[in-house]
């Protein structure tokens, strides 16, 4: 029970991270294209300002949980995906500076960089999350001791020795990338006003149309590259509703944004990636890293589990540190509700 209890906490921790990460590194991508002027530069940054910082902290939040829960699993991982998690750890330190610094020096060239560097790096990393999530799905070639090694890539095909870029792990990261650019697309529309809302709510329609394409083709490779995916959903039949869930939210992603109802139209969104990801978890569970050398190497929960006083004990601890981080997240966005100032002061 334990067991179970641990792998959706750490699920939702991570299934947080995405969704309300996720629409500011959407943001940060449409600032490569959507935005014309400096003012809507100061709005696009100015509605994810507040928060952009405490969003990120669910991604520490969901690997201490991970690294407490499943000591075995955090070890493998960050010892294999070593070169992904230095990439990914400069990426956010880029974004974080470009944010930070883009307004200390009123100097045209030292905005565009700071600009570029904030759209590239939100945009890499989507990608690098999209894939990262492939991987676990795919499998690595773990040993018997548990760990691993993956180059950036090898032949681009999924087998027993794979590298971390191959043609399923890049439709992962587009997915990412779509599903979250238009996430952000979603946001915009909510907290901004004028053309620049007006353009990010005509971008949706084109980006959902690419996301629905991704979506099918992501649902049909994963079934390819790993059938045991589905072993759950037939095992309880119930669970099915995961898959109605997906359609039901990409349904009102459109319905929505065509009725110009922005709040409901960004909660199908984040309705949808709670789905899409909650389903890639399911589908695993209870494996928690499959190994492409064969089954007998998986890391599993029983395997990878920490002893049951830390977890009875942690689990106390953990609901308390929850209590607090929603109490900041509810304070936080209802502080700084409604439509953003790009004249007002600070940065």
């Amino acid at each position: 029970m334990m067991g179970f209890i641990w792998f959706w906490l750490v699920a939702v921790m991570f299934v947080g991270y995405v969704v309300l990460d996720g629409f500011d590194l959407g943001v940060g991508v449409l600032h490569l294209f959507l935005v014309r002027t400096e003012t809507e530069r100061r709005a696009t940054l100015a509605s994810i300002g507040p928060v952009w910082d405490g969003n990120e902290v669910w991604l520490l939040a969901g690997g201490g949980t991970l690294y407490f829960a499943f000591p075995l699993l955090y070890a493998s991982a960050f010892s294999g995906f070593y070169l992904p998690l230095m990439i990914v750890l400069w990426l956010l330190i880029l974004r974080g500076v470009s944010i930070e610094l883009r307004n200390h020096i009123e100097v045209g060239v030292w905005r565009a960089l700071l600009d570029g560097l904030f759209g590239l790096s939100s945009a890499l990393l989507t990608i690098f999350f999209g894939a990262a999530l492939a991987n676990v799905l795919r499998g690595v070639p773990l040993q018997a001791d548990g760990y691993f090694f993956l180059p950036l890539w090898t032949n681009w095909q999924p087998g027993p020795h794979p590298g971390i870029l191959d043609w399923y792990t890049v439709i992962g990261g587009l997915l990412a990338l779509v599903a979250l650019t238009l996430h952000g697309a979603l946001w915009l529309t909510i907290k901004t006003s004028g053309y620049l809302a007006q353009r990010a709510r005509h971008i949706v329609t084109p980006l959902w149309l690419v996301l629905v394409a991704l979506t099918l083709i992501s649902l049909a490779t994963t079934i390819i590259v790993r059938p045991a995916s589905l072993n759950n959903y037939f095992n309880y039949p119930a669970t099915f509703i995961v898959p109605i869930g997906v359609v039901a939210s990409l349904g009102g992603i459109w319905i929505f944004n065509r009725k110009v109802q922005p709040v409901k139209a960004f909660l199908s969104s984040c309705l949808y990636l709670f789905f899409m990801l909650a389903g890639a978890c399911w589908g695993l569970y209870p494996t928690l890293m499959p190994a492409t050398t064969g089954a007998d190497h998986d890391i599993t929960i029983t395997r990878a589990i920490s002893g049951p006083h830390t977890l009875a004990v942690g689990l106390v601890w953990w609901s308390l540190g929850m209590v607090l981080a929603i109490g900041y997240v509810v304070f936080v966005y209802n502080k700084f509700r409604g439509k953003v100032d790009p004249y007002a002061g600070g940065h």
